[in-house]
């Protein structure tokens, strides 16, 4: 899968950076996401667990080219929107 990250106007790194999260944990997401549904303006929204155990929100664009995205931003799943996802995980009966 190709990957584009949005970039940080003053730094000129990926956005993603400013969250903590690095390109390989996006890419865990991306590659194996427990949701993905539609977000606002045409973006997508993956939900998902990284090798290292974290939980993930990835959003992102997807590109006209085949296999390609995206990526405007990403960030932790804490607190009470990781609890109601895991609940949604259970119910569908994935974890």
């Amino acid at each position: 899968m190709n990957i584009r990250f949005n970039s940080d106007r003053e730094t000129g790194l990926p956005h993603i950076y400013n969250h903590n999260v690095d390109e390989d944990e996006v890419e865990d997401v991306l590659l194996n996401p427990g949701e993905d549904r539609a977000g606002r303006d045409g973006s997508r929204v993956a939900i998902g667990q990284t090798r290292a155990g974290r939980y993930l929100r990835v959003v992102y664009l997807r590109d006209p080219q085949p296999n390609s995205v995206f990526v405007l931003t990403a960030y932790e799943l804490k607190g009470k929107a990781l609890t109601a996802y895991r609940r949604r995980q259970r119910r569908r009966g994935r974890r």
